[in-house]
């Protein structure tokens, strides 16, 4: 089956073409690893592949991808686990700046993650035809296979349906993949079927199956007394819940009273979701996969069936409710003075969303207006102690995509992060440190098991790459030798360039720094908030990782000796896979949303700045909706303009125009191309 809408110019056609050829083995057949020269070295690792054939290798322990020429990935495909070989000279050249380059000699594992396309069937033969930035290839569908147009979810498989295609096999002969159909989706185009093509992509489920609903339509609704037992009552104390305005599940509510001491006591209630659900059963097992909840712009794909993430387990107002809390005495200047952890009962008494919540701090007047007033100077002293402490301090804009019922974008906005979230997060991060190590060294188990959210030192060589990049632009990076010191070098560092047009680059690049947050039983600490200690207690609605806190708390709080490290490392490490799967199918949510808001503004003049340079374009953030777009180098017409990526800049060969981030630039909007998530911007010059 030809590619069509792929590989626009006849070079692009002729690489393809040889690659297609090569795939069928005519030319440069794979060298088995026996009869390799002793002049190379092998690598393993995870392909990235181009949508014009060429790929990347990412192999762990090394900052920079190995790419790989299209002749020389033979068969391997986007998210294949591949062995690689580097020949030594081109190792030594590497190490003197030059590109690395290698070959595919065994694909050691297929990528599970299907992909997503459109059926063609024309009479025994069927393609689904796949427009992808990863996948440069059709599928042909196997006919061979048993039901090989299958109907899932209530739709069969037919010509012109969006479907999900597992590769199961690439024949020597053949020029495209074989694969199998494991979900269809849907007509292309309709708001559903692409929210269900992001979440198939993710290998992310949009259902429940019977038999988990059924499990949460057998548990009883009332509380009885016998599930009081050994509570704490706090139902005659002031309780309240702060969200957003649209959502639908309260798993966090704060609790407030004055003591004879004159301190207060604050407490942190959470959603008990462990009493309703039980290790190894049903439900378990569906959170347990699941690992998180995944929100997309239009919806929420919740971890746990809707009888109790809404209704059992949501912390509505005016509602007894079973919790697992968190209570501190504070005093005035928000030093915890006494804590108490366990099983409680909760009222809430009011429900605020943060714009309700906001007003009242600002104008100290409306419902719980002094209740809420201490809280907030409470929040107040403990922000101001973490960031005195090292916490990094990054204020990157996040955009929102507005939808109407239908699911079609009407706007985008930046969202606000103001007093009435700092109140929350505050208490959400005490209770989280708290609990952790109050686990770790305040229980009776000796060196108990635990789960933590573990966030390591910056890479060294990162904080150099950004040291330089800075010096660019006329900042200086601080001492970064100690991880304590760097802390404060980096927000030191964007302090300075706040409000100038570099600093989203500056933010971007600092962020890149970072290791990745994740979940552990080997505390190392948390390096982006300054705590030695802290674990995620908060969302059990939402995250299974703090169900598993629940349960080693109780546990622990019961005499338990410690529990079995590696099945929770496992359950951390899946956990932490878990997570990233849901990022990425939300951000790939909302790129979709974005192109598609997009889509009728073709040919529109926007104002933007330049925020990223690569040697194939100039990326660009268009006013006031911060939407990126590309615009291709060799779309510009009135100029030859190279990448300097020594200077990070592109510079025009004959005019000597030079671009730089934060740049100034009118483009008008070129291409909006829904199914590859990308925006082309053509650069209108004065």
């Amino acid at each position: 089956m030809a590619k069509k809408g792929k590989n626009t110019n006849k070079r692009g056609e002729g690489a393809l073409k040889r690659a297609k050829r090569l795939a069928r083995g005519e030319a440069e057949p794979v060298r088995t690893t026996e009869r390799r020269s002793k002049s190379l070295e092998e690598f393993e690792g995870t392909v990235s592949l181009s949508r014009d054939g060429f790929g990347f290798v990412k192999v762990e322990g090394r900052t920079e991808d190995i790419f790989v020429p299209m002749r020389k990935l033979h068969f391997a495909l986007n998210g294949d686990f591949v062995k690689i070989a580097v020949s030594k000279r081109r190792l030594q050249a590497n190490a003197k700046g030059r590109s690395l380059e290698g070959e595919v000699v065994k694909i050691i594992r297929r990528s599970t993650k299907p992909h997503i396309g459109v059926l063609v069937v024309r009479g025994r033969q069927v393609w689904a035809i796949v427009e992808s930035k990863n996948m440069p290839y059709d599928i042909q569908i196997d006919m061979n296979a048993p039901d090989p147009l299958p109907e899932i979810g209530g739709q069969r498989a037919a010509h012109g349906m969006k479907v999900a295609v597992l590769v199961t096999d690439w024949p020597k002969r053949s020029p495209e993949p074989l694969g199998r159909i494991v979900d269809v989706l849907g007509v292309p185009g309709e708001n559903d079927t692409e929210m269900h093509a992001i979440l198939a992509e993710f290998q992310l489920p949009y259902r429940f199956e019977p038999e988990v609903e059924q499990a949460a339509a057998k548990i009883p609704e009332d509380i009885t007394p016998k599930e009081l037992t050994g509570r704490r009552d706090f139902r005659g104390v002031t309780t309240f819940t702060i969200d957003p305005t649209d959502a639908k599940d309260f798993d966090d509510a704060i609790s407030y009273r004055k003591l004879d001491s004159g301190n207060v006591e604050v407490g942190v209630h959470i959603a008990d979701v462990t009493h309703y659900v039980q290790p190894g059963s049903v439900l378990d097992k569906e959170a347990f996969a699941r690992g998180t909840s995944v929100y997309l712009v239009d919806r929420t794909i919740p971890m746990l069936p809707e009888k109790l993430s809404n209704r059992l387990c949501s912390l509505r107002p005016h509602e007894d409710k079973l919790t697992f809390s968190a209570v501190f005495e504070m005093n005035a200047k928000a030093k915890v003075i006494g804590q108490w952890f366990g099983r409680t009962v909760i009222n809430s008494d009011c429900r605020f969303d943060y714009e309700q919540a906001q007003q009242v701090i600002e104008t100290k007047d409306g419902p719980l207006a002094a209740e809420i007033g201490d809280l907030h100077a409470l929040a107040a002293i403990l922000r101001k102690q973490r960031f005195e402490k090292g916490a990094i301090s990054f204020e990157r804009p996040e955009m929102k995509v507005i939808v109407d019922d239908a699911g079609k974008p009407v706007d985008v906005i930046q969202k606000e992060s103001r007093e009435s979230n700092w109140l929350i997060e505050e208490f959400m991060l005490l209770a989280n440190r708290c609990v952790a190590e109050y686990a770790t060294k305040k229980c009776k188990a000796k060196n108990p098991t635990f789960v933590y959210r573990i966030h390591e030192n910056p890479d060294p060589e990162k904080l150099d790459s950004l040291r330089s990049f800075a010096k660019h632009f006329g900042h200086k990076l601080g001492d970064t030798s100690d991880p304590k010191r760097a802390a404060g070098a980096l927000n030191d560092l964007m302090q300075e360039a706040k409000g100038k047009p570099e600093e989203n680059a500056l933010q971007l690049l600092a962020l890149r720094s970072m290791a990745r947050a994740r979940y552990s039983t080997d505390n190392v600490g948390h390096y982006g908030l300054a705590f030695p200690f802290y674990t995620h207690f908060t969302s059990p609605i939402r995250r299974y990782p703090d169900m598993m806190v629940h349960r080693l708390l109780a546990l622990y709080m019961d005499g338990a000796t410690s529990q079995d490290k590696l099945y929770y490392e496992d359950c951390c490490e899946h956990s932490s896979v878990r997570e990233q799967i849901a990022t990425d199918a939300e951000r790939a949510s909302i790129k979709y949303k974005m192109v598609e808001f997009m889509q009728d503004k073709i040919g529109r003049l926007f104002e933007g700045h330049v925020s990223g340079l690569t040697e194939w374009g100039i990326y660009v953030e268009i006013e006031p909706t911060k939407i990126e777009g590309m615009v291709s180098l060799r779309d510009i017409h009135t100029d030859w303009y190279q990448f300097d990526e020594e200077k990070y800049e592109t510079r025009g060969k004959a005019s000597g125009r030079v671009f730089r981030l934060g740049d100034p630039v009118k483009v008008r909007v070129l291409r909006a191309n829904l199914e590859q998530k990308i925006l082309d911007y053509e650069l209108v010059e004065e």
